[in-house]
Formats: C-alpha cells, sequence, structure tokens
C-alpha cells in the first residue's frame, strides 16, 4: 500500500509499521532552534499518531525510513536494530575513483567536541564501526572523477558512511560538512540514499524487502 502523509511517500502501512521514503533536506527527527520543527516524524505522526520512528537518517541524506506503531512494536524494532538483523543498504556518488572493488572501513567513530555535529576517526574515544563497500561504476577524470558505491552499514553510529568515505579520501557528492566547500555549492543535494531495508515483519514474523529508486 502507497500513501502520501504531507508529500512523504508511504511504501507500507498496516496495523504494526509505517516504511516511509524521506526527501532530502527534511530532518528524521526535530532539532533545536527557531525552524526546525517541521520534520518526518511530526509529519507522520500528524496523520497517525500512534507512529514512533525507528532510526534516523541525517538531514541530507534521502531513503527508506521505519516507522513502529505503538510501544510494543517500537521496543521490537529497536531491538531487531541492535541485534544487527536488520539490513540496510545505502548508494553514495563520492568524489574521485575509488581503487578496490570492494573492500572494508572498520573505524571508530567518536563526536568532535570543538566542531559539533562533525564526527571524527578516534582510536582512542571513538566506538567501533564498521562499513562494507562494493563499486558499481567509476566516471570521469581529474577534479571530474567519480565513483558510484553500495554501502551495507553494519553498525549505526553518526554520520557513519559520510566519515568512513572522507577517511578513504573520497567524499560524498555535495557533503556540507565532509566534503570541499565547492562540492556542496556544485550539487544540489548530498549524494546518499537510502535505497534498500530488510527485516522480518514485528508481528507476522513474515520477511519483508523494501526498495527506493536513487534520485541521482
Amino acid at each position: 500500500m502507497r500513501s502520501e502523509a504531507h508529500t512523504i511517500p508511504v511504501l507500507h502501512l498496516d496495523e504494526f509499521l509505517l516504511v516511509t521514503d524521506k526527501p532530502a533536506g527534511l530532518l528524521s527527527v526535530p532539532a533545536g532552534g527557531e525552524g526546525r520543527q517541521d520534520c518526518l516524524a511530526a509529519r507522520i505522526q500528524a496523520r497517525w499518531a500512534d507512529a514512533r520512528i525507528v532510526h534516523r537518517l541525517d538531514a541530507a541524506t534521502s531513503g527508506l525510513v521505519l516507522f513502529a506503531r505503538g510501544a510494543e512494536m517500537l521496543r521490537r524494532m529497536s531491538l531487531a536494530f541492535e541485534q544487527r538483523v536488520v539490513g540496510k543498504q545505502y548508494l553514495a556518488v563520492v568524489h574521485g575513483h575509488v581503487v578496490q572493488d570492494s573492500g572494508e572501513i572498520d573505524l571508530p567513530l567518536a563526536e568532535d567536541a570543538d566542531n559539533r555535529p562533525r564526527q571524527i576517526v578516534d582510536p582512542l574515544r571513538g566506538r567501533r564501526a564498521l562499513t562494507r563497500y562494493r563499486v558499481l561504476d567509476r566516471q570521469g577524470t581529474g577534479a571530474d572523477a567519480i565513483s558510484r558505491l553500495e554501502l551495507k552499514p553494519v553498525t549505526g553510529r553518526a554520520h557513519q558512511l559520510r566519515v568512513h568515505l572522507l577517511s578513504l579520501g573520497h567524499p560524498i557528492l555535495g557533503d556540507p560538512l565532509y566534503a570541499p566547500p565547492e562540492s556542496a555549492a556544485r550539487f544540489a543535494r548530498m549524494h546518499l540514499h537510502a535505497t534498500r531495508v530488510a527485516f522480518m515483519h514485528p508481528h507476522t514474523r513474515v520477511p519483508m524487502v523494501f526498495d527506493s529508486p536513487v534520485p541521482f
């Protein structure tokens, strides 16, 4: 079932959960400061009051987000994320040609206390973060060289994919925090999209897979 909640595509709706497709530029949850209350959670809850967001995407990231309906479904879905039995897949376009066709990035991340909300690789204070990647395509040369990557985060740290790709020397196109300023000026949005989510339905225990087409 696909419907709309204040322009938000809803790919699946039943009495236990919703699957939504967040546009780039919209907060997942409210943030501090004037004019930052509009968000995905508020728009969905305006129509389905019992909907509770299970996980978040950065405002600049688009793609699939799950909502549980009611406290018990939220508990079950949150546990599934904690146990890492929810399959998540992203697509990113990054600057430069990534040399290896596939690999893992296993670097601990922590908040940059002097430059919030940025995150940094921190072997001493950081929490373990693991990302698997695969190169789908390489195009262009010189300053116009780009790589299209499939990403599978094993952990779910803040800004994990963005910082891990930066650590390889390949920031995401249009990333307002981690790419060079000219990248954000050149590209209208950050090229990171949550393309697939796979999980067991929290009530029926039936496997479910949802895909969202990449908008760039």
